[in-house]
C-alpha cells in the first residue's frame, strides 16, 4: 500500500483524479469497459469534481457500484449516498448503466442480494474510498467483519460514525442519523483490481495513525488496505500530522511512502 500526501485538498484531488482517469482509460482500452466502486461524501467532493473534469474518458463505457447506503433514508434526503452519486458523478459524466443500493426499499436484505449478485459478476477495475472518523471504510464500522465473503451486508452504524454524518451537516442531531446501512464488506473491497482512498482533513488524522502505523485489526478497518498490493491513499499535511514523525519526513521528503502489511 502506498501513502501520498499533498498540501491541501485541492491538490489532492486532482492528483487521485489523474490516477483514477489512467485507471478507467486502460481499462477500457483493454477490455471495452471499466467496472468501478465510488465513494460519496464530503471528503470526496474535490476528487470527483476533478475526476468528472478529466479529458477522454468514454463515460458510456463505464459501470457504476456505490459503496453503501442508509437503510431508511429516502433519495431526496441530503444526506443519501444514492442522492450524491447522481448527483456528483452519474449527472456530470452522462454514465448509463449504475447500480444504486436502495436502503428505502421495502426488503434492503432483497436489495443486498440483487445488487450484490450485478457486484460479484465480474472484476472490479478500480474501488474508490474514504476513511471514516472511526476508520471505517465503507460503512464497515469498528469492530469490522474482515471474514465475509458476501459482496455487501447490512450493519448497525456505531455512535462515532452516526456523530460523523451529525458533523458533516447531513443531519441536524443524530437522532435524525439511521442506526442500519448496507455496506459493501471489506473483502469484497479488496477484490477490486486497483484501491484508491482519498482521505484528507484534520479531523481524519487519528484513524489515519492507528490504521496505517496500528497493528491490521478489524477495530481499525481501513488498516486491511495495507494487504491489497496495489492501493494507493491519499492524504493532506492535515489528515497526516498524526503519523510518526520518521514517516512524516519520508512523506514531505518525498511525497509518498510504501507501507506493509
Amino acid at each position: 500500500m502506498l501513502l501520498k500526501v499533498f498540501a491541501d485538498k485541492p491538490s489532492l484531488g486532482a492528483a487521485a483524479a489523474e490516477q483514477a482517469a489512467t485507471a478507467i482509460r486502460r481499462a477500457i482500452q483493454d477490455k471495452g469497459q471499466a467496472r468501478v466502486i465510488a465513494a460519496t461524501a464530503a471528503s470526496q467532493f474535490e476528487f470527483l469534481n476533478a475526476l468528472t473534469a478529466a479529458p477522454n474518458i468514454d463515460w458510456g463505457r463505464v459501470e457504476l457500484f456505490h459503496l453503501d447506503e442508509y437503510i431508511g433514508l429516502p433519495i431526496t434526503h441530503p444526506g443519501s449516498f444514492r442522492k450524491m452519486l447522481m448527483e456528483q458523478l452519474v449527472q456530470k459524466t452522462g454514465v448509463i448503466r449504475y447500480h444504486l443500493l436502495d436502503g428505502d426499499a421495502p426488503d434492503p436484505a432483497a436489495v443486498v442480494r440483487k445488487v450484490g449478485r450485478q457486484l460479484a459478476s465480474a472484476p472490479i477495475d478500480i474501488a474508490f474510498l474514504g476513511i471514516g472518523e472511526n476508520g471505517h471504510i465503507a460503512f464497515n464500522d469498528p469492530p469490522a467483519d474482515f471474514t465475509t465473503e458476501e459482496p455487501y451486508i447490512i450493519v448497525n452504524l456505531d455512535e462515532a460514525c452516526r456523530r460523523q454524518q451529525v458533523g458533516e451537516a447531513w443531519f441536524s442531531d443524530i437522532s435524525q442519523v439511521p442506526k442500519q446501512a448496507i455496506s459493501m464488506s471489506a473483502r469484497q473491497i479488496l477484490k477490486a483490481k486497483e484501491i484508491l482512498a482519498v482521505v484528507p482533513d484534520k479531523r481524519k488524522a487519528k484513524a489515519v495513525k492507528a490504521c496505517f502505523e496500528g497493528e491490521i485489526s478489524p477495530m481499525a478497518p481501513a488498516s486491511i488496505l495495507r494487504r491489497h498490493p496495489n492501493a494507493t491513499v491519499y492524504l493532506d499535511k492535515h489528515s497526516a500530522s498524526r503519523l510518526g514523525a520518521a514517516l512524516q519526513n519520508t512523506l514531505l521528503r518525498d511525497a509518498q511512502v510504501r507501507v506493509s502489511a
